[in-house]
């Protein structure tokens, strides 16, 4: 099975500038968007093994 693998050093999966607006009420500590963004990243590839695993060629919200 070939899952998508994000490494160190990526583009972030995320926008930082959106989060700080969707947290506006709240302050936001300085390592909570890479903690995200490792979350995000650790979501896709979980994503994408599922599709392949049901044989799937597009990931599809199920797959979450």
């Amino acid at each position: 099975m070939r899952a998508v693998k994000f490494d160190d050093g990526m583009t972030d999966l995320i926008v930082k500038s959106d989060v700080k607006e969707a947290l506006a009420d709240h302050p936001i500590s300085a390592d909570f968007h890479e903690a995200l963004d490792d979350e995000v990243a650790e979501l896709l590839n979980e994503a994408a093994e599922r599709a392949e695993a049901n044989d799937g060629k597009t990931t599809q919200p199920r797959d979450l």
